[in-house]
């Protein structure tokens, strides 16, 4: 692996069996259920997006001081407080109610809390939204996981991931002429178009397996796949593996704590410390402070906003292809690269009081600043649309057993959501501190990630669910080819 380079050259028999496995799963019930969901993750990247073009004009209606940091920080993490809770039961209730009637409740939520918004009830809306972005942040990837083939695993994952990134960039890009009560109303249509889709989306067929209706795997599976698909094979594997999990629970032990069990310890710290590294590593302070980042540094909030939002989706499309011909950890690498090199020069944010010497001497400050800003955000972005974002969600959305996939992921949720809230509410009172060292401290962040990545994340492209369970619990480390 040492003589590996970053991105290794893709064969032809990859790409040739990606756009195999997309045509073999274009089936309507598998259309149909990635495009519910990727509209849930739409109305997540509106949720997200919504903060940044809306606080000045909100806080300036509702009489709070745009300038004081405790009311800015509460403002921008609200949201956080709500996805905390929703981390919290997002594994127990998925297992509980499934995966669709899950999203049911997330979709609830979220029309609530966009017409409360609407109606000046703003930290209310919020926390209610922040709780279906927690639930949904665990579910729409676990969901995708499940039902996709293992050929087209990550591009189906990354793909709606980009409808993250669309929801942000389009929040973005409407904000800067929407009023914020009808940008709210605006955010709540995603959810009200998945409603009636629902009524025909398959349940997750491994979640069927889990809570013992072996029988609808094979049918749900031909219904994904399609007729010409061996989806015997395929049901007959996710049955023996559920029951095998099951067996060792019994033997093992059952209930949340069984989690922290030994044989768990890496799968639990690759993804709680993937997930959480994108959020200390600035994330929130640059999704909720983007329109106080550009115009601090002298860059038109408008342009601003959209040049991302183009910059993101373009990313997120060219992540999608990415991801299953180099595999995950591969793209992962460069994209930390870019972002620890482009992270640090964002803090011309304060560029009046900490300039660089030679930039001020030369003159070249006011124009140079601006134009090193926006590339900074905007390669920030694109790092994000092309696998940032999705990609750790994928990485733990693969790697848990179905026994303790519920704990793992409100775990590695919590941590996450916990995290988002520290990054969003001192974000504030870092910048007052120093804008060099805010953005030097997301830097040696995404460093140490980097070395994390290296050492210890695992490269799932290509395998099943069940394979990867096996290398990760069932074999002796020494005979594990996962690695």
């Amino acid at each position: 692996m040492a003589h590996e380079g970053l991105l290794a050259s893709p064969d032809k028999s990859s790409t040739t069996s990606l756009l195999s496995a997309i045509s073999n799963v274009s089936t309507r019930p598998f259309v149909l259920a990635f495009t519910a969901f990727s509209c849930g993750a739409f109305s997540f990247g509106c949720i997200v997006g919504y903060t940044a073009p809306t606080q000045s004009s909100i806080m300036k209606d509702l009489n709070l001081s745009i300038a004081d940091a405790s009311s800015c920080s509460l403002f921008g993490s609200i949201l956080t407080v709500g996805l905390i809770l929703g981390a919290l039961i997002c594994g127990k209730l998925t297992d509980l109610a499934g995966r669709v009637n899950t999203m049911w409740i997330t979709n609830i939520l979220v029309i609530i809390g966009s017409f409360a918004i609407a109606f000046a009830k703003v930290h209310i809306g919020r926390f209610l939204q922040g709780i279906s972005v927690g639930i949904s942040s665990y579910l729409i990837p676990v969901y995708i996981t499940e039902i996709a083939p293992r050929n087209l695993r990550g591009a189906a994952s990354s793909l709606s991931g980009i409808f993250v990134g669309v929801g942000i960039s389009a929040l973005y890009a409407l904000g800067t002429i929407v009023a914020w009560r009808d940008l709210a109303i605006l955010g709540a249509i995603p959810c009200l178009m998945i409603v009636p889709l629902l009524f025909f989306v398959p349940e997750s067929p491994r979640w069927l397996a889990k809570v013992g209706r072996e029988k609808e795997v094979e049918a749900v599976l031909l219904s994904l796949r399609g007729a010409k698909s061996d989806k015997s094979d395929e049901a007959r594997e996710i049955i023996e593996y559920t029951q095998h999990v099951q067996q060792q629970q019994d033997v093992n032990g059952h209930g949340f704590f069984k989690l922290f069990q030994r044989k768990y310890a890496l799968s639990l710290t690759i993804g709680i410390v993937l997930i959480a590294l994108l959020q200390l590593g600035g994330l929130n302070g640059y999704m909720f402070y983007t329109g106080s980042i550009f115009t601090s540094t002298g860059v038109s909030s408008d342009v601003g906003f959209i040049s991302t939002s183009i910059i993101q989706i373009v990313g997120g499309i060219l992540g999608t292809v990415l991801v299953d011909i180099y595999g995950r950890r591969s793209l992962y690498w460069v994209l930390l690269v870019y972002s620890v090199y482009f992270t640090k020069p964002v803090f011309g944010f304060n560029v009046r009081k900490n300039g660089f010497m030679t930039l001020q001497k030369n003159n070249c400050w006011e124009t140079g600043t601006p134009i090193l800003a926006l590339i900074s955000v905007m390669v920030y972005f694109a790092s994000y649309g092309l696998g940032m974002g999705p990609l750790p969600w994928i990485v733990a959305s693969e790697i848990y057993p179905v026994d303790v996939k519920g704990a793992a992921g409100t775990v590695c949720n919590l941590v996450t959501s916990i995290s988002s809230w520290i990054v969003t509410y001192f974000f504030s009172f870092l910048l007052q501190w120093s804008s060099t060292g805010t953005f030097t401290i997301f830097a040696t962040v995404m460093c140490l990630g980097f070395v994390f990545t290296a050492k210890l994340v695992p490269e799932t492209k290509g395998k099943s669910l069940e394979e990867i369970h096996s290398l990760f619990y069932d074999s002796p480390p020494e005979d594990s080819t996962i690695f």
